[in-house]
């Protein structure tokens, strides 16, 4: 069973790491569902012994990129390879939720030889097999979904519809609420590959909230949460 955690710090990517993840999701804005990070920290986490994939995501919001995002998304596919990433975190939506082919075709063109996972855009679409054969045949190596729930245990069925669609073609990756405690539910599905971001709240400082530089509380990537992860889809699995 691989972990993967998702970091948006120095000091998270360093947890990650002593906690024994086995991939990294480097992001910026986690509380925004993630966006690109920069390339300095990608810099820095290429260095820290594990795979690191980094989200290409510019903007909080949809998945409909416009032509001068997607020029964008692009540029920062070679930052992320030229920083020592292994590789990057992708998604592109039409409007009702269908996987845009063409814009993820570019986007995987761009990032060819890297390893590429599907993000949870995927939970958005309206028909679950239609996107993962777009994904198989689009050479992406895994899917992070929630099962199309908000929480991935409350996306069980969903999820054991997907690894079967899926068929061995590619992993399926449950994300989005998993912990120590709820491990065993998607072990016993057959994934092989958890996501979550193993973090605690810590307050915030009080003027740093009264200037609107941060929310009330911010959440903090931990190594004992990322082990107690590890041992218990180890236990499972």
């Amino acid at each position: 069973m691989l972990i993967e955690v998702c970091a948006a710090t120095p000091e998270s990517i360093a947890a990650a790491v002593s906690g024994g993840a086995g991939r990294i999701e480097l992001c910026s804005a986690l509380e925004l569902g993630g966006l690109t990070p920069s390339a300095g920290l990608m810099r820095q986490a290429a260095g820290c012994g594990l795979p690191v994939f980094a989200m290409i995501r510019p903007r909080a919001g949809d998945f409909c990129w416009s032509a001068a995002e997607l020029d964008l998304m692009c540029d920062d596919i070679a930052t992320a390879r030229a920083a020592g990433m292994a590789g990057v975190v992708l998604g592109a939506s039409h409007p009702d939720g269908r996987l845009h082919r063409a814009a993820l075709a570019r986007l995987v063109s761009a990032a060819d030889g890297m390893g590429l996972t599907l993000h949870r855009c995927f939970d958005l679409t309206p028909d679950r097999a239609e996107a993962v054969e777009m994904a198989v045949a689009l050479g992406f190596h895994r899917i992070l979904t929630s099962g199309h729930a908000l929480r991935a245990e409350d996306g069980l069925a969903a999820l054991a519809e997907v690894q079967s669609l899926a068929a061995g073609r590619l992993s399926i990756m449950a994300g989005s609420g998993v912990t120590a405690a709820n491990a065993a539910r998607f072990t016993t599905l057959g994934l092989r590959e958890l996501h979550a971001s193993c973090a605690a709240p810590r307050p915030a400082p009080a003027a740093a909230i009264a200037f609107g530089f941060t929310a009330p509380e911010i959440r903090e990537t931990r190594a004992d949460l990322v082990a107690a992860l590890v041992r218990a889809a180890a236990l499972t699995s």
